[in-house]
């Protein structure tokens, strides 16, 4: 599973000419699920969208406050294409996750989320569509972030983090 973290000042999607979901200062996350992916994975990115401490706290000390310390609200974003590896010059997505599968797991983390955090702070667009995401950078602040479901990897070109790395700490200071 690929997660793409960005700070934002706001975020919004739409499909056409609707607007579909809009946040105002959090995290806009883009998240691509691959084929192996199981519930752990899951729960790893949950945890880090929620904990990763990517503001600055009152007093304006750096990467000192999460996106529920500052009670910001977080745009999630299905994308299929981060689960990509490479055949010459065109992208291959047989290592993501089918549509229907994908979208019942896309569901889950999203419950996951307001489970852990205000429901209402969450926000997402619309799996499967064609959207248009507007995205006003914080910084910017760009987090990849990769976790391997049982050695697999998501994009085989780039080094992975493996979930048995569980011995990280939530406070962001991540081995």
């Amino acid at each position: 599973m690929k997660a793409i973290i960005q700070r934002v000042m706001q975020a919004k999607v739409t499909v056409g000419d609707e607007v579909v979901s809009s946040i105002g200062r959090g995290l806009c996350v883009l998240i691509g699920i691959s084929r192996y992916d199981t519930p752990k994975e899951a729960e790893y990115i949950v945890r880090k969208i929620l904990n990763f401490r990517l503001f600055d706290d009152d007093q304006g000390k750096r990467w000192a406050k999460s996106v529920q310390d500052k009670n910001f609200e977080v745009l999630c974003i299905s994308q299929f294409t981060l689960c990509f590896t490479m055949k010459g010059n065109k992208p291959d997505y047989h290592e993501a996750m089918g549509p229907e599968q994908s979208q019942e797991f896309y569901n889950n983390i999203l419950d996951q989320l307001r489970a852990a955090y205000k429901p209402e702070k969450i926000k997402d667009g619309q799996f499967g569509a064609y959207m248009q995401v507007h995205i006003q950078n914080d910084g910017p602040v760009t987090i990849p972030l990769e976790v391997a479901a049982s050695g697999q990897q998501c994009n085989k070109n780039q080094q992975v983090r493996s979930r048995s790395d569980e011995n990280d700490q939530v406070d962001g200071a991540a081995p």
